[in-house]
């Protein structure tokens, strides 16, 4: 009996390491765009063309704004949280590696997530936008 509850608890241990380890200190942060083909500017400075998916770091909130021509842009708020699997990390972290761990993974922010993610935004039209764009015949 000894010999199970041993080994339950060594396997509890072993899959519970750090939400450093476990999770990482980034993730990826994808936008969608209906239209798709709309710029998305970060206010780190970051550029890309929905869809699209940018590697972020998880303790980083930031300012999005998504513009596309005839449409109205858009911008929002992207924010730092602490997620389900980082507090589970964490929580590992009190019973493996003690103080020092639990500080690792509140200062790499390996215990956030991004919300939202995926960020998906429906564009409004313009009021009075003629597009110089032609339909394919």
């Amino acid at each position: 009996m000894k010999r199970i509850a041993l080994a339950m608890s060594v396997a509890v241990l072993a899959t519970s390491g750090c939400a450093t380890v476990t999770r990482g200190t980034t993730e990826s942060w994808t936008v969608n765009s209906d239209p798709i083909g709309a710029k998305v500017t970060l206010s780190s400075g970051e550029t890309c063309i929905t869809p699209c998916t940018l590697k972020k770091k998880r303790k980083e909130s930031f300012m999005v704004t998504v513009e596309k021509e005839g449409y109205e842009p858009v911008q929002t708020q992207i924010v730092s949280q602490v997620a389900g699997a980082g507090a589970a990390g964490m929580a590992g972290n009190v019973l493996v590696g003690g103080i020092i761990g639990v500080g690792v993974d509140a200062a790499s922010g390996a215990t956030k997530e991004l919300k939202p993610n995926p960020l998906e935004l429906k564009l409004v039209p313009k009021a009075g936008y003629q597009s110089t764009q032609t339909m394919p015949k």
